[in-house]
C-alpha cells in the first residue's frame, strides 16, 4: 500500500534479520532533503540493531530512485549531503543490498553503488546523466563506477547520460543479480538471503580494484575519452569527468572522492550549469499550454501524410517509429514509389548499422500503406501536409482533405512560413486545422513547433501536443505570423548576418565565428545544407511586402541565379566534392561580394569575431523578445526550446533569451542602441526589451509570471 502524504518518505521494516528500506517519494522517489535524512537515519538505527543482519534498499512505486528532487535545484543545500549518505551505506557492518526496479539515475545509481550487492529487474534503467546538467556524478559515481566496470564503461555511461538496461548493467559489472519476478522487494530479501547463507562478505565498492587492474587499458580509455571530448568544445563538464576517472585510476578512493567533489563543484559553479538547467526545466514547461490545460487530445491511430519528399518521408518514418499506422498519398504511382523508397531507405540504414532486423523493417513497413487517391485516408484520425511550400497547392489538398476525411480528423499543414489561417478558412471544418510544424530530417529533429490558428479547436491542439509526446519530441505552441516562431527569428539574424558581410566580413569568417559560439554550423553553411533555393523563394514571396525602405543584400539570390543552391548542386557559398557533405570555400563568391558591395556604395571594414557576435547575438534576442510580445511565444522560454531543439543554438549556453540573461539585458539593448546609429530601421529595441531593462527584470521574471 502507497503511504499516505503524512507517511515517512523512508519506511523501514525488519523481518527474520533483514531489513527492507523503501524510499516512498512520489511521484519517482526523487532523493529530497526528506530522503537523504530518512536513510541517514535508518542505516544508523539498523547498524546499532543486532538483530539485523543484512539491509535491503528499495523503492516503492515505478522506480528506484530517479535522482536528484529537481524542486530543490538552486535552493541552499540542505544535509546531510548526498555524498555523505553514500558513504554511510557503503562502510554499513551489514550486508547492503540495493533492490533496483524501474529507473536509478544520478544519485539514485550512486545510491545503488554504495552498496555491497545490486539486484535488478530485467526492464530496470540505470544511468548516470548529470553531463546533460552541466554537472558530474558528485556523490562518489565518477570514483565507484570505473572500480566495478573500469574506465571505459563508466566513461561511455557518464559522457553520453544514457541510460544502460539490465542485461547491460549486468555485463558491465554494476550490478550482481537480474531478479526473476518483478516483486523487487521479495527478490532482493531472498537475494540477501542466499548471500547470508553463502557467508558472503561485505564488498565495499571503494576497495574493489578488478576493474583497473590493466592499468595500461585503463590509460588508454580514459586517453581516447579525453580526446573525443577536447573535440566537443565549449563544453566544461566532460572533461571533468575524465578528469575524475582519471583520480579513480591515479588516486586512493577516499583521495578520489576529494577530488571529485572539487570538480563536481567547479562545475556547479560554471555558466554552462544554468543553461543546461535552464533547457532542463523549460523543456517539460513547453508542454503546458491553455490548450493541454483545458482540454483532452482526440484518439489517434491512423494518420496520414501527403508528399513523399525528403519530409514526408521523415515524418512518416518518425510516425512509423512511433508504432502508428502510416498512409502516404503521392500524385501518381512514381512519386509514391519514390516517397515508399525513402522510408524504406531508412530502415535499411538501421540494418547496415545493426539497430534493426529484416524481420523488424518488415513488421514496421506492414502498418505503412501508400496511394494515389486521397480517398484511402476516409479513416484517417490525424493528416499531415507536407507538400511544397505554395499557399495555392496547400489549399487544393485541404480541399481534397476536406472532402474525405471524417468528422473530428485533425488536418494538420507542416508549412514553415505561410499564413494557416488562410489555409484554415479555405476548408468547411477550420475549428479541425492546426499546424505541425516538423524540422528536417523529421525523423531526427526533436523540435515540433505546434502552430495554433485562431478558429482552431482546444482539443486538436492538446491533440498535437499529445502526437509530439508520441513521437519523442519536443512541442513548442507558436501563434500564426510569418515563420512561427523559429523562422520568424532565423530570418531576422541571418539578415544580420548578410548585414555584415555585405559591411566587409565574409560568409566564411561569419560562419566561423557561430561555430566558435558552439552552434554546429553557421548560416551559410545551413543553406547550403537546406538548399539556398528554399531561402530564395522565401524572400521572392516576401518581395512585395518589404519595407522599400530597408536596407537589402542581394548576394544570396546572385548565388541562386547562377543555380548555385548549395550541397544539391555541388556548390554554394562553399564547393563539394561529388560523395562528399563537407565544403571548401567557394572562392567565385568574393568577387560577387565585392561586386554588390560596390552596387551599395559600402567601404567594406573589418570585425572582430566579438563584433560580429554580438551583432548576431543581439539580433536574434531582439527578435525573441518582440515575439513574446505579440504572443507569438508563450513565454522567452518557449523561444529557447525552439532555438535550441530546432535551430542548434548550444545547449548550454540555455537559448537566446536565457543567454541574454546570462549576459544582461542592459548589455543587449546597450548593442542594439549603438548599431541602431548605423540603421535604426534594422536594430529597432524591442519594445518589452527596454521595459525589462527599466524595470530591472529579466526575461526569466516572465516564465514565472
Amino acid at each position: 500500500m502507497e503511504p499516505t502524504a503524512a507517511a515517512p518518505v523512508v519506511q523501514t521494516t525488519v523481518s527474520d534479520h533483514i531489513a527492507l528500506v523503501k524510499i516512498s517519494n512520489p511521484p519517482v522517489n526523487a532523493l529530497s532533503t526528506a530522503v537523504r535524512q530518512g536513510l541517514q537515519q535508518a542505516f544508523t538505527e539498523l547498524n546499532q540493531n543486532a538483530d539485523v543482519h543484512a539491509i535491503v534498499v528499495t523503492g516503492s512505486g515505478a522506480n528506484f530512485i530517479a535522482g536528484a528532487d529537481i524542486r530543490e535545484f538552486g535552493l541552499p543545500p540542505q544535509a546531510p549531503a548526498l555524498p555523505d549518505v553514500c558513504n554511510q551505506i557503503e562502510a554499513s557492518d551489514k550486508l547492503v543490498i540495493a533492490a533496483i526496479h524501474g529507473a536509478a539515475l544520478g544519485g539514485g545509481l550512486e545510491i545503488a553503488l554504495s552498496a555491497h550487492y545490486r539486484v535488478a529487474v530485467e526492464t530496470a534503467k540505470i544511468g548516470l546523466p548529470e553531463v546533460n546538467l552541466g554537472l558530474l556524478p558528485g556523490a562518489g559515481g565518477t570514483q565507484r563506477a570505473p572500480r566495478l566496470a573500469g574506465a571505459a564503461a563508466a566513461l561511455d555511461l557518464m559522457l553520453s547520460g544514457r541510460h544502460a538496461g539490465a542485461k547491460e548493467a549486468l555485463r558491465l559489472g554494476l550490478i550482481d543479480h537480474i531478479a526473476t519476478s518483478d516483486d523487487i522487494a521479495a527478490e532482493g530479501i531472498a537475494y540477501a538471503r542466499s548471500l547470508l547463507a553463502d557467508g558472503a562478505p561485505i564488498r565495499r565498492t571503494g576497495e574493489q580494484t578488478a576493474a583497473l587492474d590493466d592499468r595500461a587499458a585503463q590509460q588508454a580509455a580514459i586517453d581516447a575519452a579525453r580526446a573525443d571530448v577536447a573535440k566537443k568544445k565549449g563544453l566544461f563538464s566532460p572533461a571533468k569527468i575524465v578528469d575524475c576517472v582519471q583520480a579513480a585510476l591515479d588516486q586512493p578512493f577516499a583521495e578520489g572522492l576529494a577530488t571529485e567533489r572539487e570538480l563536481f563543484t567547479q562545475c556547479l559553479n560554471s555558466p554552462q550549469r544554468a543553461g543546461l538547467v535552464h533547457v532542463f526545466f523549460a523543456e517539460r514547461e513547453v508542454t503546458k499550454s491553455p490548450e493541454t490545460q483545458s482540454a483532452k487530445p482526440r484518439p489517434f491511430q491512423k494518420v496520414g501524410v501527403i508528399g513523399g519528399g525528403t519530409m514526408g518521408a521523415g515524418i512518416a518514418v518518425s510516425l512509423l517509429d512511433a508504432g502508428l499506422s502510416v498512409t502516404m498519398i503521392e500524385r501518381d504511382d512514381a512519386a509514391l514509389a519514390l516517397g515508399q523508397s525513402r522510408v524504406a531507405k531508412v530502415y535499411d540504414g538501421a540494418i547496415a548499422k545493426g539497430r534493426l532486423s529484416e524481420e523488424g523493417k518488415a513488421a514496421i513497413l506492414a502498418r505503412f500503406h501508400g496511394s494515389t487517391s486521397y480517398d484511402a485516408l476516409a479513416d484517417a484520425d490525424i493528416v499531415i501536409e507536407a507538400v511544397f511550400e505554395d499557399m495555392g497547392v496547400k489549399k487544393a489538398v485541404f480541399a481534397e482533405l476536406d472532402r474525405v476525411c471524417k468528422p473530428g480528423a485533425v488536418l494538420a499543414t507542416n508549412t514553415s512560413y505561410l499564413d494557416i489561417n488562410e489555409v484554415a478558412n479555405s476548408v468547411s471544418r477550420p475549428q479541425d486545422v492546426v499546424g505541425l510544424h516538423f524540422f528536417s530530417p523529421a525523423n531526427i529533429m526533436k523540435l515540433l513547433e505546434i502552430v495554433v490558428p485562431a478558429k482552431v479547436s482546444a482539443d486538436v491542439v492538446a491533440t498535437g501536443f499529445a502526437l509530439a509526446k508520441k513521437l519523442k519530441k519536443v512541442p513548442v505552441r507558436a501563434g500564426v505570423c510569418d515563420g512561427f516562431i523559429g523562422n520568424r527569428i532565423l530570418a531576422v539574424y541571418r539578415q544580420a548576418a548578410d548585414y555584415m558581410m555585405e559591411d566587409g566580413a565574409s560568409p566564411f569568417e561569419i560562419d566561423a565565428m557561430v561555430r566558435a559560439f558552439g552552434y554546429p554550423m553557421g548560416p551559410y553553411e545551413m543553406s547550403d545544407l537546406a538548399g539556398g533555393d528554399i531561402g530564395w523563394a522565401t524572400r521572392k514571396r516576401r518581395a512585395a511586402t518589404r519595407d522599400p525602405k530597408a536596407r537589402y543584400v542581394h548576394i544570396a539570390d546572385k548565388l541562386c541565379e547562377r543555380g548555385w543552391f548549395g550541397q544539391k548542386t555541388g556548390q554554394g557559398w562553399y564547393v563539394y566534392e561529388a560523395g562528399t557533405r563537407g565544403g571548401k570555400p567557394n572562392p567565385a563568391v568574393d568577387p560577387i561580394i565585392a561586386e554588390e558591395r560596390a552596387k551599395a556604395g559600402v567601404t567594406p571594414r573589418t570585425f572582430t569575431r566579438e563584433e560580429l557576435e554580438r551583432r548576431y547575438v543581439a539580433a536574434m534576442v531582439n527578435e525573441g523578445a518582440k515575439v513574446v510580445a505579440e504572443g507569438i511565444a508563450l513565454r522567452p522560454l518557449d523561444v529557447d526550446v525552439t532555438l535550441v531543439y530546432g535551430y542548434g543554438f548550444p545547449r548550454y549556453k540555455g537559448g537566446p533569451m536565457k543567454y541574454a540573461d546570462l549576459v544582461g539585458l542592459p548589455q543587449i539593448l546597450a548593442d542594439i542602441e549603438a548599431f541602431a546609429k548605423e540603421d535604426p530601421l534594422f536594430w529597432q529595441p524591442a519594445p518589452l526589451l527596454v521595459k525589462l531593462v527599466q524595470e530591472g527584470k529579466n526575461f526569466d521574471s516572465l516564465n514565472k509570471a
